[in-house]
């Protein structure tokens, strides 16, 4: 039987990092909060980088509507936590990695040890956890840790990463005062400033924010994991490139566009004003046809 070796194990990504930076990401700690579609290919595919540390948080369990995006949904996880099948498939890839398990997913009450030696935080909640996500993002703030969040937009990915000399994320957003429906339209908005996927909805009905109901796909969420990984790595080994918010990206892989935006004001811009107009228009001519 072959027995684990670390630097076989990940020797191929050497040549895009150098065996120094390999070792780096070895002693790296990402916080992961969120398993699900985007959440859980997070994990596998910084594993797959080599990362040696992580802290990850999930209190759900796998369904069978997790099939068609999320990378631990099969019949044999079905009602498994998400955090427990996760776990076991990063330690499946690298068995010398240290892991810490929040499995009351984000918690005010745990946030200090979740994100404890974390150097950067990566966006896996559900688009609608807007208190978790609020919560993670200001504690990750005062500690200047940065953040990575990629949304898994039409059949595409939208990036954006928050941090010191960056746009607060509230400055950004806009939240404070807001109810559910009018965060989702600013997170949407926030998030895709280009919103490239709007051209090719097939059914409108299927979207209702107000139900935080919504399509997703597995292709999305796997192109999500690469470009969250690549900034990840960039932010790591101090790599020139990252553009941090008002600066944000998308990339829609049916219409084989590539989008880099930028928000002086972040939700007080005009042009992100214009849009959520039409994206409330469009949300209520969805509702009523």
């Amino acid at each position: 039987m072959q027995v684990f070796n670390y630097d076989e194990a990940f020797s191929r990504n050497i040549g895009w990092v150098t065996d120094d930076e390999q070792q780096k990401l070895r002693r790296s700690h990402i916080a992961i909060g969120g398993l699900g579609g985007v959440g859980g290919v997070h994990l596998l595919t910084l594993a797959r980088l080599g990362i040696g540390q992580f802290s990850i948080a999930d209190f759900d369990v796998f369904d069978v509507v997790n099939f068609n995006r999320q990378v631990g949904a099969t019949v044999s996880s079905l009602q498994r936590q998400k955090i427990d099948v996760l776990a076991e498939m990063a330690l499946d890839i690298n068995p010398e990695i240290n892991l810490r398990t929040f499995p009351l997913g984000v918690q005010q009450n745990s946030l200090e040890e979740f994100l404890e030696g974390v150097d950067v935080y990566v966006d896996g909640l559900d688009f609608f956890a807007f208190s978790a996500r609020r919560l993670t993002f200001a504690a990750c703030e005062r500690k200047k840790i940065p953040v990575v969040t990629a949304a898994p937009l039409g059949l595409g990915a939208a990036l954006l990463v928050f941090g010191p000399g960056g746009m607060p994320y509230e400055d950004y957003f806009g939240f404070e005062g807001c109810d559910e429906l009018e965060m989702a339209i600013r997170f949407l908005v926030g998030l895709s400033p280009a919103m490239l996927q709007r051209g090719y909805v097939a059914d409108m009905s299927r979207i209702n924010l107000a139900e935080r109901r919504g399509p997703s796909s597995i292709a999305a969420c796997q192109l999500c994991a690469g470009v969250a990984a690549v900034a990840t790595l960039k932010l790591l080994l101090g790599r020139e490139g990252v553009k941090l918010a008002p600066w944000g990206s998308q990339f829609d892989a049916y219409r084989m566009r590539l989008s880099r935006t930028w928000r002086p004001g972040g939700y007080r811009n005009p042009l992100q004003r214009l849009t959520r107009l039409l994206v409330r228009q469009q949300l209520a001519a969805g509702v009523r046809q």
